[in-house]
């Protein structure tokens, strides 16, 4: 599978949840290596599965690793966002599953000349679509310093946004990942640069989803999943930082009829008028600590889950 060995999140809890829903296909709407979409095939024999990935690496690893399935799996490149009009040209019959596994895989991180780590020296791209044309690059020395401040701030909920943005613009231009982690740890008060992991970390997660426009995409992503799976199918989505979970959970509550401000401790019930989901998960399930012990990177993972009901019009 080339450099595109993916190790995935919480593979047990993905499948229990998935194969539970009816015959039909499953669109892994970020397929990565193929993780969980080739457990899930060996949990149901009746299952298809259409993987999509906006990585070229993913699309071809995940093919490698979904050929033993035959014409049961098939992948696909493209982005999450597009997820109904790749269902309509790629598949016939009934979604009953789509999976969103958001973030950086592994090997996105452990390839330094893509560009998405603090550690080391690498060009400033952050491209998981290698065809695009907006880099990090780009945004480090193209924006204004209040547009970069923005997107620090709105995408990494970084504190010290306007420093670290002032002293972007000072270095600039900017070539490579070691020239951002020196301008942004000089955007950062000394006291602070010594807690909370590395101090470069809000402000790599800020520009790799600007780059990737990855909360706007989840967003499109998600309005479409919900009208594309059948009754008694599911959506999951597992995410690895605040505000994609926040997201997620407002979509999902939406959907489900129920207001943000009803008391935690009331049952789930949608209201029946205009709810299209139940919530299967209340709060946010997390990784075992075995999973965590084995694969650290999984610490941060949240998985959500809702299951489509009939149509209001039906019985």
């Amino acid at each position: 599978m080339g450099g595109f060995q993916h190790r995935p999140v919480m593979v047990r809890e993905v499948v229990e949840l998935l194969a539970a829903v009816p015959t039909g296909t499953v669109v892994d709407a970020t397929v990565g290596g193929g993780g969980h979409a080739r457990q899930l095939l060996r949990a149901r024999p009746d299952l298809r599965l259409l993987g999509i990935d906006r990585d070229p690496a993913a699309v071809a690893a995940a093919r490698v690793a979904l050929e033993p399935f035959g014409d049961r799996a098939q992948v696909v490149h493209g982005g999450f966002e597009d997820v109904a009009g790749i269902v309509e040209q790629a598949i016939e019959g009934n979604v009953m599953g789509i999976l969103f596994d958001l973030g950086v895989s592994s090997p996105q991180l452990d390839l330094p000349e893509r560009g998405f780590t603090y550690w080391g020296d690498a060009p400033l791209d952050m491209r998981m679509d290698s065809a695009q044309v907006l880099t990090a690059a780009r945004v480090v020395n193209e924006y204004s310093q209040e547009a970069l401040a923005e997107v620090l701030a709105g995408n990494g909920e970084e504190r010290f946004a306007k420093s670290i943005a002032a002293r972007i613009v000072a270095h600039r231009p900017l070539h490579t990942t070691a020239d951002l982690v020196i301008a942004v740890k000089e955007g950062i008060p000394a006291r602070s640069r010594r807690r909370g992991g590395h101090p470069a970390r809000r402000t790599f997660q800020a520009i790799r989803m600007e780059v990737n426009r990855e909360l706007p995409n989840l967003a499109a992503g998600l309005d479409e999943s919900v009208h594309l799976v059948g009754p008694g199918g599911r959506v999951l989505v597992l995410a690895y930082h605040s505000l994609e979970d926040r997201a997620v959970k407002e979509r999902f509550t939406q959907w489900a009829g129920r207001e943000e401000s009803q008391p935690p401790g009331l049952p789930v019930e949608p209201t029946r008028s205009h709810a299209l989901v139940r919530l299967l998960t209340r709060r946010p399930m997390r990784p075992q600590p075995d999973e965590v012990a084995e694969n650290p990177r999984s610490e941060s993972a949240r998985l959500r889950a809702v299951e489509k009901l009939p149509s209001p019009s039906g019985p």
